[in-house]
């Protein structure tokens, strides 16, 4: 897949179908717009997915979105920073300097709520005006809807905020996860005899509230089930960043070093202070252990 980063840099030959968004979740309503302009694009048109980038935490990091993007057999994703001069481009502009000059769009894909240009003035309505008037064709899709509600970046942001990790993952159309090097951590799991991995998320990923969650940890070479606690270890006073620590259920092998994605499945408990180490364990092993065994012996995921 070709990733162009500048907006200077980006010089499509065409025609391209193209989509536009911020895209900083890839949820079901984002996949639906890809799904179309994949289906219009093998009448040999270059597919496009152009994200408008804004400097704030967000569900996907780049690295997640293009990796998403590749899978799903898009052609080319072009990063547009949400900059002085874009932010200021009149909506007539745009389209002729960036849709038409730059991609040489013959097709673009948006949904019912699609704004752009100044002020956000343009609209899905608007653009498709102007598609007659320049040539090009606009479909516009009708939002993904869960029960009444249709499916946005913000409302997942809302959903993870709470903890709600089951419905986020329905909303999203895959499993949220965070990916990193294992890296040592204190070493407290060993001292209580639960030995656990230890990633630090990316500073620009928005993560779920802090406590125990049911998750799948994959590896290169393989993957396990466990329980991950994120936060800041208030048991042992540390209140320096934030982690992701894995407790993975029947490994015992060294993994400092590897890549690790951390998927999560269930929302367990909130993180808490525990008056002692032996306390922090018998939670642990007892309870924790013993709720995430019982999901996955669901069969749920």
């Amino acid at each position: 897949m070709k990733y162009v980063r500048e907006r200077k840099e980006l010089s499509l030959q065409g025609p391209t179908v193209v989509t536009l968004g911020k895209f900083n979740g890839m949820h079901r309503g984002h996949q639906k717009l890809i799904r179309r302009v994949l289906e219009l694009g093998r009448s040999g048109h270059e597919t496009v997915v152009c994200a408008f980038e804004t400097p704030s935490r967000r569900l996907l990091t780049g690295a997640e979105r293009y990796s998403l993007l590749e899978g799903m057999g898009i052609d080319t994703l072009a990063e547009c920073q949400m900059d002085a001069r874009l932010m200021h481009m009149l909506p007539d502009e745009f389209i002729r300097r960036v849709l038409l000059e730059q991609m040489h769009a013959g097709w673009v894909v948006v949904g019912s709520d699609f704004k752009f240009g100044y002020q956000r003035k343009g609209n899905a309505a608007y653009l498709k005006k102007m598609g007659q008037e320049y040539g090009f064709h606009v479909e516009i899709l009708d939002k993904e809807m869960d029960g009444s509600r249709p499916i946005s970046s913000t409302y997942i942001r809302e959903q993870l905020n709470e903890g709600h990790i089951e419905k986020v993952n329905s909303l999203l159309g895959y499993t949220f996860s965070t990916t990193g090097e294992v890296v040592h951590g204190r070493g407290l799991g060993h001292t209580i005899g639960i030995p656990t991995t230890n990633l630090i998320p990316p500073k620009e990923k928005l993560m779920p509230p802090n406590g125990v969650y049911a998750t799948r940890s994959r590896f290169p070479h393989r993957e396990y089930l466990g329980i991950t606690n994120v936060g800041y270890k208030p048991t042992v006073g540390g209140e320096d960043f934030l982690g992701v620590e894995t407790y993975l259920f029947d490994c015992h092998e060294d993994l400092y070093g590897v890549q690790s994605t951390v998927s999560f499945y269930r929302f367990l408990r909130y993180e808490r202070r525990f008056a002692s180490l032996q306390q922090l364990k018998e939670q642990l092993l007892r309870t924790d252990v013993s709720q995430a065994k019982e999901f996955f012996a669901k069969g749920t995921i």
